[in-house]
């Protein structure tokens, strides 16, 4: 069970005034959520226009390195970034500094091939299963099993249709026995109960503001780091049994 920090994501530069979007900032903002409490960090690199980019992987990832030596980094492959299947696979093979793992969407009609190619550079993988409909692709891929973990991400903005959607992707993975690691995270409404959900199951989360930025509380967080200081108390609050 670990707290990941997801430090920005594809938020806009006014979500927050603290959201980092240079490598220097990213790597200041990593630091302090390790300093936290985070166990690992997910980041959306940027470009000098402050737009995601596959390109700025390597100084992005060299520099919260430096500033968090030990601590493994993740990033996105989301389609989305470079809106362009063959500018996606060229910036992967290209990466010079290579993160500890990337995440990759099972709901993106080229998610097979990013996942061959991440193992191909020696790069973990977390396959991202938004719906049912990504698990049941990702459980009927030859090598599944080849992942680092699993993330169950879910978007609804209606907690009981999350949840039910979070319990069946779960039902799918286990009824193919996957026995990979999960973390399970939500975004903006569902971000604490699924924290307080990833306790009980003794599964991971990830906080920060890529998924919301409020307190558990409602009100506005300082940054990052104060996010991940909030996961990790509930976390340590206690485990159940499932």
């Amino acid at each position: 069970m670990i707290v990941q920090a997801c430090i920005n994501g594809a938020r806009p530069r006014d979500f927050h005034p603290a959201l980092p979007l240079t490598a220097r900032a990213m790597a200041s903002d990593a630091a302090a959520c390790v300093a936290a409490g985070a166990a690992e960090l997910h980041i959306h690199p940027r470009g000098g226009d402050g737009r995601e980019s596959l390109a700025a992987v390597d100084a992005t990832v060299l520099a919260v390195r430096g500033a968090c030596p030990g601590t493994l980094i993740g990033v996105s492959t989301g389609a989305w970034i470079e809106n362009d299947v063959a500018r996606t696979r060229e910036a992967i093979a290209g990466w010079r500094e290579l993160p500890d793992y990337a995440s990759v969407n099972l709901s993106e009609a080229d998610a097979p091939a990013v996942m061959e190619l991440l193992r191909q550079r020696g790069v973990g993988i977390e396959a991202g299963l938004a719906t049912t409909i990504d698990a049941e692709r990702f459980v009927a891929l030859a090598g599944h099993s080849r992942v680092l973990r699993i993330l169950i991400e879910i978007d609804m903005q209606d907690l009981a249709a999350a949840l039910a959607e979070a319990h069946a992707i779960a039902a799918v993975l286990e009824r193919a026995e996957v026995r990979r690691p999960i973390l399970l995270h939500g975004a903006d409404a569902t971000v604490w109960p699924f924290v307080e959900l990833a306790r009980r199951k003794r599964w991971s989360t990830r906080v920060g503001l890529e998924d919301g930025k409020t307190l558990a509380d409602g009100s506005v967080a300082k940054d990052n780091a104060e996010i991940v200081a909030a996961a990790v108390a509930m976390f340590r609050g206690g485990v159940e049994d499932r």
